[in-house]
């Protein structure tokens, strides 16, 4: 499975960027999944409906299906937080994974930087980060590309991956 990270600190514009990119590399006839990582407690469910009160009552696993989407939750229960490896696993077969968040893991990443959000880049001390998309010039040891550049940042990340 191809895969390619966004990272970058709080406020750097990773998530914009990640919209963006996948509106750009599915509008170019690729297939794209998304994993996200969230460091604060997250629920895409609802107390009230069916699916919470599975939930609460004590399911491991709960499939809500729909004739527009599926969603599986799984709850942890103490279980440790599986590992991005694992996580990729359960995706069915796409050309591109993109990762948001994950900075720690091994996998080829572009960092976002926004200069106003006064933050230090993590790319100097983080081989992994293949480039950096900036709002502001940058002299770095690899491609500085203009953080509003969607597809220049889709070229450089499709050649990166094989694509």
């Amino acid at each position: 499975m191809r895969v390619f990270g966004v990272t970058g600190w709080k406020n750097a514009g990773k998530t914009g960027l990640m919209e963006r990119l996948v509106a750009e590399i599915t509008g170019r006839g690729f297939t794209v999944s998304t994993v996200k990582h969230a460091h604060h407690s997250v629920d895409v469910d609802q107390p009230g409906t069916d699916s919470h009160r599975h939930r609460m009552a004590g399911a491991s696993e709960v499939l809500l299906a729909s004739g527009q989407r599926i969603a599986v939750m799984q709850e942890l229960r103490g279980a440790p937080e599986p590992a991005l490896d694992e996580l990729l696993s359960r995706l069915s077969p796409v050309d591109l994974v993109l990762i948001e968040g994950f900075k720690r893991e091994n996998h080829p990443k572009i960092e976002a930087f926004r200069a106003e959000a006064g933050h230090t880049l993590m790319a100097p001390e983080n081989t992994t980060i293949r480039a950096v998309a900036s709002d502001t010039p940058l002299d770095l040891d690899r491609a500085v590309i203009d953080l509003n550049d969607t597809t220049e940042i889709a070229d450089f990340i499709l050649k990166e991956v094989g694509l």
